[in-house]
């Protein structure tokens, strides 16, 4: 695991002061699950995701969530092409290992669903054709909790598709001091350096299957979920 410790230092050379949630969102990705950031505009949100896409060496996408954002422009869509007189499938930004869904509850909820499958099943759905998606596929959606006129809220259904729910927070004034040191001539994202790859994480997740758990702490990990269930002041366990 010493390419996650080296991930982790390297994402901190963008993400100053931050590295529980960059410990939690490697940990997300290990467990092959998705993320939510939730806080307020400017606290790296978007950084953190370009970050990771670059230590890690992979493509990232960026989907802005609007209001006339169609299920089509996240899945794709099949074109009709005359000079074959066939249909093409043109594939959509969910094609690619990190998604940066920007802004998710912006889009419609019928836009929203249009992640679900991809999020939990791994591949897409186009006019009854399955088309798979890459290995390390993972999404990274934000949300602002202000300005929330034209917003649509998470449903279940949806929140339950991500692993962890992080929120970054502002910095300390010694962070920002040095963030404003970091970036006086360049961004530090722009001179980022990989320090691994897809097939390590790929391993790596491997790795963390073989993680021995006690038969009591899966019965402790059990139990709270049951309590929960049961307890009178939660409305869904």
């Amino acid at each position: 695991m010493e390419n996650i410790h080296a991930l982790i230092e390297n994402v901190e050379r963008v993400i100053v002061g931050k590295r529980p949630v960059i410990e939690l969102a490697c940990v997300a990705i290990l467990c092959k699950g998705h993320i939510l950031l939730e806080d307020v505009p400017g606290t790296g949100k978007t950084m953190l995701a370009r970050a990771l896409a670059r230590s890690i060496r992979v493509d990232m996408k960026r989907l802005q969530c609007t209001p006339d954002l169609l299920p089509s422009d996240i899945t794709g869509v099949a074109v009709y092409n005359q000079k074959t007189a066939d249909f093409e499938f043109r594939p959509g930004p969910v094609f690619t290992q990190l998604l940066l869904a920007d802004e998710i509850n912006r889009a419609t909820p019928r836009a929203q669903s249009a992640l679900l499958e991809c999020m939990e099943e791994f591949h897409v759905s186009v006019d009854g054709q399955s088309y798979e998606l890459p290995k390390l596929f993972t999404v990274m959606a934000t949300q602002n909790p202000i300005d929330m006129a034209g917003t649509h809220a998470l449903p279940e259904a949806q929140l339950d598709r991500f692993f962890i729910r992080l929120h970054m927070g502002y910095p300390n004034l010694d962070q920002e001091i040095k963030i404003l040191a970091a970036q006086a001539q360049t961004h530090p994202i722009e001179t980022l350096q990989p320090v691994t790859s897809e097939a390590q994480i790929l391993a790596a997740r491997a790795e963390v299957k073989n993680v021995y758990i006690s038969p009591d702490v899966a019965a402790y990990i059990v139990g709270i979920g049951a309590a929960s269930r049961k307890h009178a002041n939660l409305r869904l366990g």
